[in-house]
């Protein structure tokens, strides 16, 4: 096992946009039931549509998966899934706090917003992770996420559905590795 995996997290932060439902709930239907870290996710989603893909999540995961409200404790053991047309930041408290400001790279929830906000809150002790996508959001999150020593991996782009997302975070930094979403879940379950 390496450093990097040796080392306590306090929080797993998934970003994601146009195919990454599908790695997502395979991510989640193979991890560990006894998985002790929260896994915070934002994907993009459509505004209008409020239902669905908490429920499609849920059937496959092996750990319980949450639209946390304002203020939510965040809990190991728990996935938070960013609500439809909200930004979702984790605070120092470790709690989320939700908001309606604007859009920000033409999303709502917004995955730069929840990874900055994360790396800000969890330094050195958090891993990003970014999966298939169609535009930029998400990279400068995830550069972020280098620049305060977190841990970061990119889903290799000959994987990916739309490989723009991991390409642009690419772009700004090397990241600790470059996965398949298989190679994603082995490095979850060897956490």
């Amino acid at each position: 096992m390496s450093t990097s995996r040796a080392k306590y997290y306090k929080g797993i932060v998934i970003g994601g946009s146009a195919g990454s439902f599908s790695i997502v709930s395979k991510i989640l239907a193979h991890i560990k039931p006894d998985f002790k870290y929260p896994i915070i996710v934002c994907l993009h989603r459509l505004k209008h549509i409020r239902s669905g893909l908490l429920e499609g999540l849920n059937l496959k995961s092996n750990l319980q998966v949450v639209e946390p409200f304002d203020k939510d404790s965040i809990e190991g053991g728990k996935v938070y899934l960013a609500p439809s047309n909200y930004h979702l930041f984790v605070e120092y408290d470790s709690t989320i706090s939700l908001s309606t400001e604007e859009v920000n790279n033409h999303s709502r929830p917004s995955i730069d917003y929840t990874f900055s906000s994360a790396a800000t809150t969890y330094r050195e002790k958090m891993v990003g992770i970014i999966l298939t996508g169609a535009n930029r959001d998400g990279a400068m999150g995830m550069f972020e996420v280098h620049k305060k020593n977190g841990y970061t991996i990119v889903q290799d782009p000959v994987t990916c559905d739309v490989d723009t997302m991991p390409k642009s975070a690419l772009q700004l930094f090397t990241p600790d590795e470059v996965l398949s979403p298989e190679g994603i879940i082995d490095f979850l379950n060897k956490l």
